[in-house]
This record gives structure tokens, C-alpha cells and sequence, in this order.
């Protein structure tokens, strides 16, 4: 077997593994290579799943919908601005525990800025503002775990 057929075949198995799996996101490190497996959900996918238990609980019924439809312009405008999350991993908003944060509320931040540092596998990424503006939100809390695509903060 060449290297190149076992690398499409543990790619091919990563993918079974997302599929069958509620994961998002699988990587495989060696020597020689490096393979990194990941997928999407949808927005459909978890409005659809968020209503669910909302009809079990005839009461609450009336009132739910009118919850869902208040907050869907809320996030529909925090998404049009916000940050995602590059990958899967825990964010922390200083270079250091006790130094100031790379950015807060109100501050400017250009383009190219780091903002923010995802700590992944034991490495510590830095992430760049995608567009020059001020910080009107910050989404997530220092050391919180983050998901792919998650919004961390938001650049008007």
C-alpha cells in the first residue's frame, strides 16, 4: 500500500467517525503527517432541535414561540458582526493570566490584530482581528472551551 491509499483510507474512516459520531471535528497527528476532519452543523439543524422541548410542555407553548421569534434578530445581528471561532479549543482574552486583554469593550482593534488566543492540543494560537472596527461584544469568557464557529466576539 502507498502511503498516499493509507492516507485517504484514515480520512475516509475519520469522516465515518463525524458521521456516526456528535463530533464536529476529529485531527490525527504523526511524524509525517497531519490530518484534520471536521464538519459544520447547520443553523437548521439547531433551531429545528431547539423547539423540540418546548412542545412537550403544553403551558410554556403559547409563550415560546414569541421567545424564539425576539431572539432570532438578536443573534441574526450578533452573527452578521461576530467573530467565529477558528477551531475547537479553550479561549483565553490575555496573552497571560493576570496581563491585560488583548482587546475589551469599546476598544479599536485593526485588522490583522490579535484579538484573542485559542489554546488547541496544547498549542497556543493567536487570533487576528478579520476587519478593523471596535468591539462592541465580547461573547465568551476568559478560559472558556470554544467551539468551531462558535462567535467570540463581535467587531462593528
Amino acid at each position: 500500500m502507498t502511503k498516499e491509499s493509507v492516507d485517504r483510507d484514515l480520512i475516509r474512516d475519520l469522516a465515518d467517525l463525524l458521521k456516526n459520531t456528535d463530533l464536529t471535528e476529529i485531527e490525527v497527528e504523526t511524524d509525517e503527517v497531519k490530518i484534520r476532519v471536521a464538519r459544520q452543523v447547520s443553523a437548521a439543524q439547531v433551531t429545528v432541535a431547539a423547539p423540540a422541548p418546548v412542545a412537550a410542555a403544553p403551558i410554556a407553548a403559547p409563550a415560546a414561540p414569541a421567545a424564539a421569534i425576539a431572539a432570532a434578530p438578536a443573534e441574526a445581528a450578533v452573527s452578521a458582526n461576530a467573530v467565529p471561532s477558528p477551531m475547537v479549543g479553550t479561549a483565553y482574552l490575555a496573552p497571560e493570566p493576570g496581563a491585560a486583554q488583548f482587546a475589551t469593550v469599546g476598544s479599536t482593534v485593526k485588522e490583522g490584530q490579535t484579538i484573542l488566543i485559542i489554546e488547541a492540543m496544547k498549542t497556543m494560537n493567536q487570533i487576528p482581528a478579520p476587519r478593523s472596527g471596535t468591539v462592541t461584544q465580547i461573547l465568551i469568557e476568559d478560559g472558556q472551551p470554544v467551539e468551531f464557529g462558535e462567535p467570540l466576539l463581535v467587531i462593528e
